[in-house]
C-alpha cells in the first residue's frame, strides 16, 4: 500500500489533481454548514437541536452530509442534478432529436450536459420551496418567511447553493481526479459516519449490542456489494476476418447491475411520497385517518412490513423499467451485425436481439432482487431491534454508492498512473 501511495505522490500531475480534489471536498463541507441567510435564530437553534430525530427526509439527508439538518444553503445537495440527469437520459430514448444528439460524440454529449445543467437550475428553484416548507414545519415554526415575495430570497439562496455544489463537482471532474458529482455524494455520506458512531457509543448497552450485529452484517454486505458491482455476463462474439482464415473472437459484457442506483432513487422517491403528503395533511382533521394509516404503515422512521415489501418490489420493478428504457437489444444486435459479428449458434438480427433481451431480463431479476435486499436490510434492523434509522452507520443505498464510487476512483487513478509510467518510457 505504501508503495502505491509513493507512486501516486511521485506523479506530479496526479499529485496536483488529488490535492485539488481534497481542497474542493473541504470547501464542500464548509458550505454544508453555512445556514440560509435571514433564518430566525431562535427557531433555527430549536431545529438544529431536533435535526437528529429523523423523519421522512432522513433518507435524503444521508446524501447531503448534514447540509439538510443544518438548514444549509446546500440543503438540496445534488438531488436536482441527479433528477435532471435521469430525466434527460430517459428523454434521449423517448425523443428522436435527443437520441440523435447523443450519438454525435463529444459535441452531442456536451449539448446534453448543457441541457442537464439548465434543467437542474429549474428543478433546484422548484424543489427549494418544497424543502423549505417541509423543514419549516419540522422546526415547529417558520424559520424563514414562506409568504410571497419574501420566500423568494431563501429560495434563491438554496438554489444558488445547489448550483455552486454542482459547479464544484464539475471542477473535480475537469481538474481533479474525475467523477466529481459521485465524489461529492460519497463525501456527504461518509461525513455523517463519525457523528453516528459518537452518538452510538454514548448510547445504552441495548443499542450497542444491536449495533455490533448490524456492523457484522454491513461488512458481509460490503463484500457482497463489491462482487455484485463488478459482476457481469460475457456474451461471446465472433467477428468475421476476411484477411485470415478464422474470425476474431471477443465478448460483450452485460452487467448484473445494469441500472446502478437509479431503481433505488426512484423507489425512495415513490415510497416516501405518502409520508410527505401526510405532513401536508396532518393539520386537517378530516384526513386524520389517512394520516394515521400512513404514519403506521408507510413511515420511513418506523418501517413496517408493508413498507419494506413495497420498497423491495418497487426496486425490482424500477430495475426492469429503467433497463428496458436504456438497454436497446435491437440497436446492439444491429451494431454487431454491421461490424460483421455474430453470437455463435445464434442468427444475426432479430434472433440476436431476442437472445440479448432474454439474458438482460434474467440479469435484471437477480440484479433487482439483490438491490432490493441490500436496500431493506437496514430497515429490517430498525424494525426488529432497538436501532432507529439515525443509529445506522450507512444505509443499503449508501453502501452501493460508496462501493461504486471507490471502485471507479481506483480505476481512474490506476489509468492515470499507467499514463504517467508510459510517458516516462516515451
Amino acid at each position: 500500500m505504501f508503495t502505491y501511495l509513493a507512486q501516486l505522490w511521485r506523479s506530479e500531475d496526479l499529485r496536483k489533481r488529488i490535492l485539488f480534489t481534497f481542497f474542493i471536498l473541504i470547501l464542500f463541507r464548509v458550505i454544508s454548514h453555512i445556514t440560509v441567510p435571514g433564518a430566525d435564530k431562535a427557531l433555527l437553534k430549536r431545529f438544529l437541536e431536533n435535526s437528529n430525530s429523523g423523519g421522512t427526509l432522513g433518507i435524503f439527508a444521508t446524501l447531503t452530509g448534514g447540509a439538510l439538518q443544518n438548514f444549509s444553503i446546500a440543503l438540496l445537495g445534488l438531488s436536482p442534478y441527479i433528477n435532471a440527469s435521469i430525466i434527460l437520459q430517459l428523454c434521449t430514448v423517448i425523443f428522436s432529436k435527443l437520441e440523435a444528439l447523443s450519438k454525435e460524440g463529444i459535441q452531442g454529449q456536451q449539448k446534453i450536459n448543457t441541457y442537464t445543467r439548465w434543467l437542474s437550475i429549474f428543478l433546484a428553484f422548484i424543489q427549494s420551496y418544497g424543502f423549505l416548507l417541509l423543514l419549516n414545519r419540522g422546526g415547529s415554526g417558520n424559520i424563514v418567511p414562506l409568504t410571497f415575495p419574501a420566500v423568494l430570497a431563501p429560495m434563491l439562496f438554496v438554489s444558488v447553493g445547489c448550483v455552486f455544489v454542482m459547479w464544484l463537482g464539475e471542477l473535480i471532474t475537469e481538474k481533479g481526479i474525475g467523477n466529481g458529482i459521485s465524489l461529492l455524494i460519497f463525501t456527504g455520506i461518509v461525513a455523517g459516519m463519525p457523528n453516528t458512531l459518537t452518538n452510538m457509543f454514548l448510547a445504552g448497552q441495548d443499542k450497542l449490542s444491536a449495533f455490533y450485529l448490524f456492523l457484522i452484517v454491513s461488512l458481509a454486505m460490503l463484500v457482497a456489494v463489491v462482487l455484485f458491482t463488478d459482476a457481469h455476463r460475457a456474451i461471446p462474439i465472433t467477428y468475421a476476418n476476411q484477411g485470415a482464415g478464422r474470425g476474431v473472437k471477443g465478448n460483450i459484457p452485460i452487467r448484473l447491475n445494469q441500472a446502478g442506483m437509479v431503481p433505488i432513487i426512484f423507489a425512495i422517491s415513490l415510497i416516501t411520497f405518502p409520508g410527505l403528503i401526510a405532513q401536508f395533511l396532518q393539520t386537517a382533521p378530516r384526513f386524520a385517518g389517512v394520516v394515521n394509516f400512513i404514519k403506521l404503515n408507510l413511515s420511513s422512521q418506523n418501517p413496517s412490513i408493508l413498507y419494506m415489501a413495497l420498497y423491495f418490489l418497487l426496486v425490482i420493478a424500477f430495475t426492469y423499467f429503467y433497463v428496458s428504457v436504456t438497454f436497446r437489444p435491437d440497436q446492439l444486435a444491429e451494431n454487431i451485425q454491421k461490424r460483421g459479428g455474430f453470437i455463435p449458434g445464434v442468427r444475426p438480427g432479430k434472433e440476436t436481439a431476442k437472445m440479448l433481451e432474454k439474458v438482460s431480463n434474467r440479469l435484471n431479476l437477480w440484479g433487482g432482487t439483490f438491490l432490493g435486499i441490500v436496500a431493506i436490510i437496514p430497515l429490517i434492523f430498525t424494525h426488529y431491534s432497538t436501532l432507529s434509522s439515525q443509529d445506522l452507520i450507512i444505509s443499503g443505498s449508501g453502501l452501493i454508492i460508496i462501493v461504486g464510487v471507490v471502485l471507479e476512483l481506483i480505476r481512474q487513478v490506476n489509468a492515470q498512473l499507467l499514463v504517467h509510467d508510459y510517458e516516462k518510457l516515451v
